[in-house]
């Protein structure tokens, strides 16, 4: 996991270091090396993706020229913040280090998980969760990723009744994924007050460009409107489809995915198909970006 960007690029490299250096661990080693269940521990692969996705930003930053807007899904709004300037970058890792250790807490006291429901519109899903939920067990729409894909989260009973009714309403399919909590649904209120006074003491400036916010799909450009956002992003659904949708009213068609993997490439595909987007995340793709 980035581990080719680092040893072709210094520029990298350095934001690897700076990390380490600020949280006092390895991650280098987690996210090259693992073992696997180590890196994907939240309190890991939460860092670990800050890291990866703004040592390719500083490297393609230049060949970026003017952007327009960003957007991050859940964790990756960090980053699209920490490029734009919102956050710097050393208050970012250890934000995201802390706010992964509380999802983690959250997710021990109170036990939640997860749930990928495809081939049913929004509105079938939210009923979905409102006929599993019972007073003391929760079930939410937890991420509007694309059309016909809504993950939906909560406690475990609650949950695992969402499933069976989403597969007698004609869902494609409906089925737990393996997380260690359950992310943005009430579940998280704890993690979020916590959050709350972790980020009191961190400066947030005006981005330099405007980031959407999952909470509302709504273009941010004040710093303490960023702050606020960011802490009830943990117990608010991720609105990527209607995010992706004001981005996209504004005129924008080409998008760049910065970091690992592309599944928001492929998300925005299913939500325009005209759209244009582009990944870049490892040495052969940022080589590639930048000659062209």
């Amino acid at each position: 996991m980035g581990r080719d960007v680092a040893e072709r690029y210094p520029a990298a490299r350095d934001v690897w270091r700076e990390a380490e250096d600020v949280l006092g661990i390895a991650l280098s080693r987690i996210a090259w090396e693992g073992p696997e269940e180590e890196l994907t521990a939240t309190h890991n692969a939460q860092p670990a993706i800050l890291v990866h996705s703004i040592a390719v930003y500083r490297v393609v930053a230049e060949a970026l020229g003017d952007v327009q807007i960003a957007a991050g899904h859940s964790l990756g709004e960090f980053s699209a913040h920490v490029a734009a300037g919102t956050l710097d970058f050393a208050s970012a890792v250890k934000t995201v280090r802390r706010r992964g250790e509380l999802m983690h807490r959250s997710g021990e006291a109170r036990p939640g998980t997860m749930a990928a429901v495809l081939g049913l519109a929004d509105e079938d899903v939210e009923r979905v969760c409102r006929e599993a939920s019972v007073p003391g067990e929760e079930c939410v729409p937890a991420n509007y990723n694309a059309p016909g894909q809504v993950v939906i989260s909560g406690d475990v009973a609650a949950v695992e009744r969402a499933i069976g009714i989403a597969r007698s309403a004609g869902a494609r399919r409906a089925l737990r994924l393996n997380v260690s909590g359950a992310f943005h649904s009430p579940l998280m209120a704890p993690a979020e007050r916590e959050l709350a006074a972790h980020l009191e003491s961190i400066e947030f400036r005006d981005p330099r460009f405007p980031v959407v916010s999952n909470v509302t799909a709504e273009p941010v450009s004040e710093g303490a409107v960023a702050r606020r956002l960011l802490i009830h992003q943990l117990t608010a659904p991720v609105r990527w489809v209607a995010s992706m949708r004001t981005i996209l009213s504004a005129g924008i068609d080409r998008f760049i995915e910065l970091g690992p993997g592309s599944v928001l490439s492929g998300l925005l595909k299913r939500i325009d198909g005209n759209a244009r987007a582009q990944t870049v995340g490892t040495a052969t793709e940022i080589e590639a970006f930048i000659g062209a």
